[in-house]
């Protein structure tokens, strides 16, 4: 019986607000990258985006010499991009962990912890107030 061909993958999952990706790294590869089976050249047209998507790679020395392969869900571009970015670096760092340094020292790897501020009763918002009419 043929054996499974044991692939080398990290994987990791970052977050921010309330976008979760699911990042999955293969060492070897020819600089692949897909963002929900779409090339991340397609699902973020543009510039700035993949740029921050890029960084952890890029302060790594291994852009182009990875495959990345990403699930991301919930939130908005730019809440995506950062979990993305969170993702990565945390795989970067499974895959090599003398790299933890360089990255935290870029703030790459600590989990933005700002979350939307719920609405309180009695009040328009999370601080607003209802307008107030003296007359």
């Amino acid at each position: 019986m043929a054996q499974p061909v044991k692939v080398e993958r990290y994987y990791a999952t970052g977050k921010r607000k309330s976008a979760i990706a699911r990042v999955y790294v293969y060492p070897n590869g020819n600089g692949t990258f897909q963002i929900n089976q779409n090339n991340y050249e397609a699902y973020f047209p543009e510039l700035s985006k993949r740029k921050v998507i890029e960084q952890p790679l890029e302060l790594s020395k291994l852009s182009g010499k990875m495959d990345v392969y990403v699930n991301v869900n919930g939130g908005g571009l730019n809440g995506q991009t950062q979990a993305i970015r969170h993702g990565i670096s945390k795989a970067l760092t499974l895959y090599q962990p003398e790299l933890r340094k360089i990255l935290k020292a870029h703030g790459l790897l600590t989990r933005d912890s700002r979350r939307v501020e719920r609405k309180k009763a009695g009040q328009r918002g999370a601080r607003a107030r209802y307008q107030y009419s003296k007359r």
